[in-house]
């Protein structure tokens, strides 16, 4: 019998309650998750076939602003073969941001790091991804031959479209699908920034977390649909 085809989950969070906090976590209706997880919980979760395919490897993502939380990343991609590749964070305001990414890919499983993220979503400034201390800092990735992940809303689209537009070098990854307002019901708006937003060649596209934007309680498949529906959908939209 041959082998399932393998898959990749392109984007996987662990974290260590005892080493440091997330404030994420505090929020209503995260009470599951507040505990530790490693990538251990995954293997375990993982041991037969997802969709008919079998977990090769996975993207291990950021979840808090520590470059120390990087460099743990990094080290366990050194030594864990589940993890294939990481996502991680660095300060791009800061003038050093070329040494600290060399100094990150110098260091123990600096070669496993292909992209970084900031919680863009977190950011009141409409405009924070067009700052030039942020831009310089963007193009200091791009030199390096990495990527960067867009954590954004529905309402942050302008500013996304507008990097992809004035960085055409950097690799993006819109994470979560631009995070479609289900729980408003109207997506018209999602969907037209996602379509234009995959209008760049060099953008690509998670379909992951859908949910965030739902009611926790009460979402349906059916709403998981309509997330899809979109960027998966579109003529333009290339999801990988």
């Amino acid at each position: 019998m041959s082998e399932a085809p393998v898959l990749v989950d392109a984007h996987h969070h662990v974290w260590d309650l005892d080493i440091r906090p997330q404030s994420w976590l505090d929020e209503p209706g995260h009470e599951p998750l507040r505990r530790s997880f490693g990538t251990d919980d995954l293997r375990t979760a993982a041991t037969r076939p997802i969709a008919g395919r079998r977990l090769e490897c996975t993207v291990l993502v950021q979840c808090v602003a520590s470059v120390e939380e990087t460099r743990e990343f990094l080290a366990l991609a050194d030594g864990d073969p589940l993890v294939g590749a990481v996502v991680g964070w660095a300060d791009l305001t800061s003038p050093a941001i070329g040494d600290v990414l060399d100094a990150l890919r110098a260091g123990p499983g600096g070669t496993y790091l292909r992209a970084l993220r900031h919680l863009v979503q977190g950011e009141s400034d409409a405009t924070w991804l067009q700052r030039p201390s942020v831009e310089r800092g963007l193009r200091a990735v791009a030199e390096r031959g990495l990527g960067y992940d867009l954590l954004i809303r529905d309402d942050q689209f302008p500013q996304a479209i507008r990097l992809a537009e004035r960085l055409p070098g950097l690799p993006l990854v819109l994470d979560h699908a631009g995070k479609p307002p289900i729980v408003r019901r109207d997506l018209a708006d999602w969907e037209r920034g996602v379509r234009r937003l995959a209008a760049h060649p060099h953008v690509r596209c998670k379909v992951s977390g859908l949910i965030t934007e739902a009611d926790h309680e009460k979402w349906t498949v059916d709403d998981i649909r309509a997330g899809v529906g979109g960027p998966a959908g579109g003529p333009s939209a290339r999801t990988g």
